[in-house]
């Protein structure tokens, strides 16, 4: 049974400020919250009875408390518009993170704001085999719950790291790598040559895209063709849609 003085923990990590201040994250459903619990420490793991039986194998070993919760009390703590029969707390430390990915592709996302395209992103990457992507500090917050339902679990293999990105451009430039960035004035990318070492993809804003301090470091400018040519199409391409192109791209050479 949840108690109130948990139902009222709970409902705060709907608050940044709180999973900050906890280092905690939250993830609801079956797949998710089992994909997570060999990759992140639980804290709390709040299910259904019958969740909970038909999980046992997984649950007896680990260090957190697993707490019985009825259909009503999932539907008091969750963050979606269906409540999950599993609710779970995570550290956000990953258990089995790698060091580096040393010289392979990299993504570089400048100031993508909308939770949904960060973590839509965040599985493209992971499906394309990308282990390391480096956001703005004005990308969206990669604990949002929002993002981590919309990874399906990427969020445990691939690794997110905010930082001041001009100056981390500047030193992958500096470094000799080669910087790709989509603009309106680039080379179509299908006649283009792409290599997937020692590259970075950066990836712009959803209404502004690549800013121009970023764009000034960019030396590959590669462009994603609308068809057919010369005709009236949408203005742009959505950001995980055209993150999801390129990376095809790229793999596919």
């Amino acid at each position: 049974m949840l108690s109130k003085v948990r139902i009222k923990y709970f409902n705060s990590l709907k608050n940044k400020k709180f999973r900050d201040a906890d280092e905690v994250f939250v993830a609801e459903g079956d797949k998710l919250v089992t994909d997570l619990i060999p990759h992140f420490t639980p804290k709390f793991i709040v299910g259904t009875r019958p969740w909970i039986d038909l999980h046992r194998h997984i649950l007896d070993d680990l260090p957190c408390e697993i707490i019985d919760a009825t259909d009503d009390e999932m539907g008091r703590i969750t963050m979606l518009n269906t409540p999950s029969a599993v609710y779970g707390v995570f550290g956000r430390e990953c258990v089995d993170t790698a060091s580096d990915v040393g010289d392979e592709l990299v993504l570089a996302l400048d100031t993508v704001q909308d939770p949904g395209n960060l973590g839509t992103i965040i599985r493209t990457a992971d499906w394309f085999g990308v282990r390391k992507i480096i956001c703005s500090h004005g990308t969206a917050d990669v604990y949002n719950p929002k993002v981590v339902q919309s990874t399906m679990g990427a969020i445990a293999r691939v690794r997110i790291h905010y930082c001041d990105l001009r100056e981390t451009l500047s030193q992958y430039n500096r470094d000799g790598w080669a910087l790709y960035g989509t603009f309106l004035d680039g080379k179509d990318i299908y006649g283009e040559k792409l290599c997937k070492e020692r590259s970075v993809i950066v990836m712009g804003n959803e209404g502004k895209g690549i800013s121009d301090e970023i764009s000034a470091l960019v030396s590959k400018r590669i462009l994603i063709p609308s068809y057919p040519v010369g005709t009236p199409t949408s203005e742009s391409l959505n950001v995980s849609i055209a993150t999801g192109i390129i990376l095809s791209e790229f793999r596919r050479r």
